[in-house]
């Protein structure tokens, strides 16, 4: 795709700022990410501990 107007240096200036904004963004919410991992790993595999408990009460046969 090509532009029909010659850029000007103000709007390649705010091009690259709403890009940079867009970037750091992402790699924000990336990093959010990562930092919750830990907790949401222990929340399921406490929750998959109880359910197979649960079910080995209840299915087990004595």
């Amino acid at each position: 795709m090509s532009m029909c107007f010659p850029s000007t240096p103000k709007k390649m200036a705010t091009t690259l700022g709403c890009f940079l904004t867009g970037a750091a963004l992402f790699a924000y919410g990336l990093h959010l990410s990562y930092v919750n991992i830990a907790p949401q790993q222990a929340r399921i595999k406490a929750r998959n501990d109880f359910v197979r408990e649960r079910l080995r009460k209840k299915y087990d046969k004595p």
